[in-house]
């Protein structure tokens, strides 16, 4: 069953190497993302599963082990995801859960999930309610970005309805709405570059029947790209 989850987003710039000289600007989302890994490991979990976007080739499991690089951000540095032999590289998302875990102290073991952007809800939810099936204590590490549309200068640049999208994600994502999460319309989430959508909608599956409760610790948009971190427990 799942006992716990944390939601944070998944930019590179999250680590302060690719960030290089504005790192400081992210310092914020990294200490509460660091707070969400800290109730995971306070949770107990019998396995973790990193969860986050993936493009197509680089969807589906990967075995504790598996190493990524942040050489394509103009960064020599590598992380691996748990201890293990591990086995193809790691899409971004998950080689930034992968060193948002390296910044915490934990023996539980890991392996990561990349889920495609346009996967359905109920592809999703199917996906979540597997990851919970066994009979152990299961917790997720959820990746992926809000809309990245809120600007101008935004990559997907200004579209009005991203503030109300974000909106309602951080409502859901806050309250631990499992319907809510489920809810939230995947066609405009590709369209706004909101590439959270999928792994959120994982969640929201493995949680079904779990009576976890949520609790929003983090919501901004610097460079126009919604951030949240979120906890379940």
């Amino acid at each position: 069953m799942l006992v716990a989850a944390a939601v944070c987003p998944c930019p590179p710039l999250l680590v302060p190497e690719v960030a290089s000289g504005a790192a400081p600007e992210l310092e914020a989302v990294r200490e509460h993302c660091a707070d969400a890994l800290g109730l995971l490991a306070a949770a107990r979990p019998d396995r973790l599963v990193v969860v986050g976007p993936a493009p197509e080739g680089a969807q589906g499991a990967f075995p504790a082990g598996s190493a990524g690089s942040f050489a394509g951000f103009g960064v020599d540095l590598s992380v691996r995801l748990g201890a293990g032999s591990g086995g193809r590289p790691l899409p971004a998302s998950l080689a930034v859960g992968a060193w948002l875990l390296s910044r915490t102290r934990s023996d539980v073991p890991v392996e990561g999930l990349g889920i495609g952007e346009r996967a359905t809800a109920q592809e999703c939810a199917e996906t979540g309610r597997r990851l919970a099936a066994p009979d152990e204590r299961v917790a997720l590490l959820v990746l992926g970005d809000g809309s990245a549309c809120r600007t101008v200068k935004a990559p997907g640049y200004f579209d009005e309805r991203a503030a109300g999208f974000d909106a309602e994600a951080a409502r859901v994502l806050g309250a631990a709405d499992v319907p809510g999460v489920l809810a939230l319309d995947a066609a405009l989430a590709y369209e706004l570059k909101a590439a959270g959508r999928a792994p959120w909608q994982v969640l929201a599956g493995a949680a079904e029947g779990a009576g976890l409760a949520g609790r929003l610790l983090h919501e901004d948009a610097p460079y126009g790209v919604e951030y949240l971190v979120a906890v379940w427990s």
